[in-house]
């Protein structure tokens, strides 16, 4: 039994992770989380390091990840095991980089000075940004996210969510050398990490952006069933639902609403939606919508198109909206679908063939405001909003339909995502759901109205836009790239140094035990 202790450990100190994100937000277990790993690999050679970091990191992703076996079973056929399986396949493909930058961590420093304080963050977050990457990438549950409301969020304007992370890791790291009791040093990384801590919080009182000015938006949360928005004659009903929770909106600039509001494409609710635009034009509105697009070109996209005021008259395919440019694997497109479609129902959800926006796209103008636009999963990408989002942006505005997970932890660790983008630009967000969590931030990412979740409504409130660019802005990942690498390279030749020094001390003693027996 004591021979799988170590592994037990890691499982639970991992899974104990979760509970720093929301809906829990105890943002100090992401530190205690992070120590875990430290306190169970940091002893062991390559090998033995790896694989508890790969079960760590299966305790954090496998129970963090759960929610996403709803969309499985409940639309998409699957048995329960399966999902399960195939939610613990997608853990453990995760897993391996946390696994892959422990067991290299330890194989390139033999001493814990130098990798546990500069070696291994560094390559915790390279991994991070590897596996937000590679195969269209995963970035969730990055550890910084939990930081939101926590001392270390004023980071996120200057080097982004990954500058938290790392501040994070390289705390865990200084602690667990703290508790080794010896050598004499091990003081010195715990008191350089409270003056980051320090230096952190410092920085959140800063004020990067100015305010202009102000609009009332009236967002729309329809609370519709997903298994019952595309059945037909839901499409009455749903076009009902929408415009009886506008029309007594009349005082709000702009109303929204959310990602796929409406079941059916925009060529076939073309005439529909010049009468609607009509309307909106007559009460000096303009009305922000979700739909699929289905152009001339023949691709179908998932779209945002504007109606009403302060926008050219309505017309099929005309300039003012935006195409998502990063789709769901599986849930938007299928690779190898021709492979994958005919094996279950899963591979065939509805709506899982679109084609991709081109990058660059243009703001939307809504109300005579700029609003950068990022539709549901994209907001999870910090370069993409980042790259969305202009010099002259008012607003960031994310349209969502997170009625796929159920009542799971997914759509709050969703909306905590989408918050941190709002503090990383300095730009106030608007996130308008089909079910919640329907919410408007200020410019540091503080909810500052919302709407509880599965119920239908409406959230009117007035929002100041900002102006001016945050650090991260401005440079992006650039600063926090530069500082791991040559943190990396400083830790890699450090600790090597330290560790021919060792060696070669200890021949020498072990020449002079020679030399004193002969």
């Amino acid at each position: 039994m004591r021979h799988y202790l170590p592994s037990l450990g890691a499982l639970l100190s991992g899974a104990l992770g979760v509970l720093a994100f929301s809906p829990f937000d105890y943002w100090p277990l992401a530190l205690v989380s992070l120590f875990g790993l430290f306190a169970v690999t940091q002893k062991q050679a390559p090998k033995q390091a790896a694989k508890r970091g790969f079960i760590w990191a299966m305790g954090l992703y496998l129970p963090g990840l759960w929610w996403i076996h709803n969309s499985m079973t409940l639309f998409g056929g699957l048995p329960l095991l399966a999902a399960f399986l195939l939610v613990a396949l997608l853990a453990a493909y995760l897993s391996l980089y946390t696994a892959v930058a422990v067991g290299l961590a330890q194989r390139l420093v033999p001493t814990p000075r130098w990798r546990a304080l500069l070696v291994l963050p560094a390559l915790l977050i390279l991994a991070d940004w590897l596996r937000g990457w590679v195969l269209t990438g995963f970035p969730w549950l990055w550890f910084g996210y939990s930081q939101l409301d926590g001392p270390l969020a004023g980071l996120a304007p200057i080097l982004g969510v990954q500058g938290i992370s790392w501040l994070l890791t390289f705390s865990a790291g200084a602690l667990w050398l703290g508790v080794q009791r010896r050598p004499s040093w091990c003081w010195w990384p715990g008191v350089a990490a409270i003056i980051l801590w320090a230096a952190a919080f410092a920085t959140g009182f800063m004020h990067w952006v100015t305010p202009t000015q102000s609009s009332r938006f009236a967002l729309i949360q329809g609370n519709i069933e997903q298994s019952l928005k595309w059945i037909p004659g839901q499409l009455e009903l749903s076009l009902e639902r929408y415009l009886g929770l506008t029309l007594p909106e009349r005082q709000a600039d702009v109303v929204i609403w959310p990602e796929s509001a409406l079941p059916a494409s925009e060529q076939q609710l073309a005439p529909w939606l010049q009468q609607v635009d009509q309307l909106m034009r007559e009460r000096n509105q303009t009305l922000i919508t979700g739909l699929v697009s289905q152009p001339s070109s023949g691709d179908v996209y998932n779209a945002v198109i504007t109606l009403g005021r302060n926008v050219i008259p309505y017309e099929l395919e005309h300039s003012n909206r935006y195409y998502k440019q990063h789709l769901v694997p599986i849930g938007e497109f299928v690779p190898f679908g021709d492979l994958l479609r005919p094996l279950a129902p899963f591979f065939n959800l509805p709506m899982s063939s679109f084609a991709r926006g081109e990058s660059g796209q243009p703001d939307l103008t809504a109300g005579g405001r700029n609003l950068s636009v990022a539709i549901c999963y994209e907001v999870a990408f910090p370069s993409l909003v980042r790259n969305n989002m202009k010099p002259d942006t008012d607003y960031l505005l994310t349209l969502s339909n997170d009625t796929w997970f159920g009542q799971s932890i997914g759509p709050w660790q969703h909306q905590q995502i989408a918050r941190m983008r709002a503090l990383e630009l300095g730009r106030p967000l608007i996130r308008a759901t089909n079910n919640g969590v329907t919410l408007v931030t200020d410019e540091k990412g503080h909810i500052v109205d919302s709407l509880p979740q599965f119920e239908s409504g409406v959230l009117t409130t007035l929002v100041t836009g900002m102006t001016g660019l945050t650090p991260y802005a401005r440079f992006g990942s650039t600063p926090l790239v530069v500082w791991l690498l040559l943190s990396a390279l400083l830790g890699i030749t450090q600790g090597r140094r330290q560790y021919r020094w060792r060696q070669q001390k200890l021949a020498a003693k072990e020449n002079l035990r020679i030399k004193a027996r002969s």
